[in-house]
């Protein structure tokens, strides 16, 4: 497996029933009201997800990936093994599979000890296991290997609209629809699994940031699998940060806002996308690993759920957050009963006090990242015909399923131009005469000044 030289710091033990068994609005929350802890300098705090606007503040940039989610896990038997689970994580450019093969009924392990030659049959389409991927000896054990390219037989699309489902795993309590896997964002269907940090917003809450000044804008970052085991590496993967996404991003950096990544798969694809201290619009697939020893240049703030210990995704938390920070953090949610994994609580971490204002850190520059190695599509969506997301259906219902996504739908458009703020002590090319303050009179007096105005 690829292993990373880092490891994380931050020590903890979940209670067994630490792990969300089924979504919010099956344990009877609504979703925007899970839990939130709010994690700064100054200390700890305890919310709910709806407050979120309330730990934002005017020309804040809220960054969300708008991949939706396939149903990638397949009934399967294998040659070798019998029955089995494989769970399809990732098509390559050269038409073939990214797969995992695990344990029947419920994926509960990961099957180890396949060869090249096994042939796994899931209803309509057959996988011939090549080689192990990305390369021998990838299982977290060091023996064995977890993750395979395989040639695929048949209609792997209509397979997967037929039989397929969300990937899900034992600690659930029992299957749920592939409408329970996708966010408010979800316009672009390629995630193996749910970019789950941003599953507790809601339509009412983006109303809400938008009408506070707070931005939010898409990029787009096509999960593979996420059972990594400790020290493995993410996996190689596809994403997209349009040119308009990187525009606002370096807008709002420059006018003192925060840049808050909704999710580690966010973080990840605006920090593969960095040129010198500026982002940049960039497509292909993306080996970025953000860690404390090579840290995030250009987000500042990390909206993120409760992870595994010892997982590559709590380096990435570390790097955003700080490493005292992120174990302040996990104690605190281990102490307060938080849920873990999909379904589960989440946290929005600041490196920086609460009470602090200015731009983030962008002295810190490095030279620009290494060129992808890889062959850069067209886009982050240019996946093989047979994915079962391209046949367009009717309206979406405040997600986009993977069974009915139209991308000529108004939903799908990121091209509104951000607008560009102001700069503090400049005056407009056009104005003459003794400066107005029309604008900071309008603002109120608590804005004018450059405070959030107290809430009537």
């Amino acid at each position: 497996m690829n292993t990373l030289a880092e490891h994380p710091t931050t020590r903890f033990q979940p209670p067994p029933d630490a792990f969300a068994p089924a979504p919010a609005e099956e344990r009877g929350v609504a979703r925007g009201a899970t839990r939130l802890l709010v994690a700064t300098r100054d200390g700890i705090s305890h919310a709910h997800f709806h407050d979120l606007a309330e730990h934002l503040r005017p020309g804040d940039l809220v960054v969300v990936n708008n991949s939706a989610v396939v149903p990638a896990q397949l009934d399967a038997r294998s040659t070798r093994h019998g029955a089995v689970v494989v769970h399809l994580a990732t098509p390559l450019d050269d038409g073939t599979w990214v797969v995992e093969v695990r344990t029947a009924p419920d994926a509960s392990r990961a099957v180890l000890d396949g060869q090249p030659g096994d042939r796994i049959t899931a209803a309509g389409a057959t996988f011939d296991l090549l080689e192990p991927y990305p390369h021998d000896g990838s299982s977290p054990t060091g023996h064995g290997n977890r993750l395979w390219r395989a040639h695929a037989v048949g209609d792997v699309g209509r397979t997967l609209q037929r039989y397929g489902r969300p990937i899900a795993y034992g600690y659930l309590d029992r299957p749920y629809p592939l409408t329970a896997y996708q966010t408010v964002f979800a316009t672009r269907p390629g995630s193996a699994e749910m970019p789950s940090a941003a599953r507790p917003f809601t339509a009412e809450l983006v109303t809400r940031l938008v009408a506070q000044g707070v931005g939010v804008v898409p990029i787009t970052l096509h999960t593979g699998v996420s059972s990594q085991e400790a020290g493995e590496a993410p996996q190689v993967e596809r994403f997209e940060v349009s040119d308009a996404t990187a525009r606002a991003v370096n807008a709002a950096r420059a006018g003192g806002g925060r840049i808050v990544a909704v999710g580690t798969t966010v973080t990840r694809a605006l920090e593969s996308a960095v040129d010198g201290d500026r982002l940049v619009a960039r497509a292909g697939w993306t080996e970025r690993v953000v860690t404390p020893g090579d840290p995030p240049l250009i987000v500042s703030g990390l909206i993120s759920g409760w992870h595994d210990p010892a997982a590559s995704h709590l380096l990435l938390v570390e790097a955003v957050a700080g490493p005292r920070l992120t174990q302040a953090a996990y104690d605190a949610a281990v102490t307060g009963g938080y849920l873990w994994h999909e379904f589960g609580d989440g946290a929005l971490s600041y490196p920086e006090p609460a009470g602090a204002s200015g731009r983030h850190h962008t002295s810190r520059v490095s030279a620009p990242r290494r060129r992808l190695s890889k062959r850069v599509p067209a886009s982050a969506d240019e996946t093989p015909a047979t994915l079962p997301c391209q046949r367009p259906r009717g309206p979406s219902r405040g997600f986009v399923s993977a069974d009915e996504f139209d991308p000529h739908s108004p939903a799908c458009s990121t091209s509104t131009r951000p607008a560009r703020p102001a700069t503090p002590g400049r005056r407009s090319p056009r104005s003459t005469g003794p400066r107005r303050r029309r604008g900071a009179a309008a603002l109120g007096p608590a804005r004018a000044r450059g405070r959030r105005p107290r809430r009537g």
